[in-house]
């Protein structure tokens, strides 16, 4: 019985992920990934603050005349720009989520998260196999969650101007600020574990996320 259970546990880590997930995986970390990079640049480089008096100088350099005013309202041009794509991308991001809630939805039974976390709690207790299952699966939980949250709060910040919203809006800047940290905690280790994984006892994972490769 304990045999079967780790041949059961043996073939679940290097099963692939259904080419839908596969597909909404990728998508979704490119989408991560500009929009992280537009906040980067937009708190660094575009910052309103920081070029005021860069842009003074190139004026005055060119024989004009600028006051401060003036030259943030250039500044925050750059800045605006950024934030709006941040925007875009977060649409494009919201829509993600959506579907990933839709594929679960449609998904075969077998295939759902909960299925998944249900089979693990029926493990024998204590192995390390069952406790690395239920990690990894109440971390796409915890994702999931936090995904939703930040969605929801961005879009309430994108349509700042619904008057049914302003209320709230502080709120959500608030919340939409503190969950980033949590997302980003995430990203730095779902990315480490896998690499850790592939390295070691499940090589394999990221060529299985590619191109479905399979290892014996």
């Amino acid at each position: 019985m304990l045999t079967a259970t780790a041949n059961n546990e043996h073939i679940f880590f290097r099963t692939a992920k259904p080419a839908i997930i596969r597909l909404w995986h990728w998508f979704t970390f490119l989408f991560f990934t500009a929009t992280i990079a537009t906040v980067i640049f937009a708190s660094t480089l575009f910052k309103t603050s920081t070029n005021i008096s860069m842009v003074q100088q190139q004026v005055h350099e060119k024989g004009g005349i600028v006051t401060k005013e003036q030259a943030r309202n250039v500044a925050h041009e750059y800045s605006d720009k950024l934030w709006m794509l941040h925007k875009y991308i977060g649409f494009g991001l919201s829509f993600l989520i959506f579907n990933r809630i839709i594929i679960e939805v449609i998904m075969s039974k077998e295939k759902k998260l909960a299925t998944k976390i249900r089979s693990a709690l029926g493990y024998p207790a204590g192995t390390a196999e069952k406790k690395h299952f239920l990690f990894v699966q109440y971390s796409y939980v915890v994702f999931y969650i936090l995904f939703i949250t930040m969605a929801s709060t961005g879009l309430i910040l994108a349509f700042e101007d619904v008057e049914w919203l302003k209320p709230v809006h502080y709120i959500a800047e608030e919340t939409h600020s503190v969950v980033q940290w949590g997302l980003y905690t995430f990203f730095i280790l779902h990315i480490a574990g896998v690499i850790r994984a592939d390295l070691t006892k499940y090589n394999g994972i990221i060529s299985r996320m590619i191109n479905v490769k399979e290892n014996n």
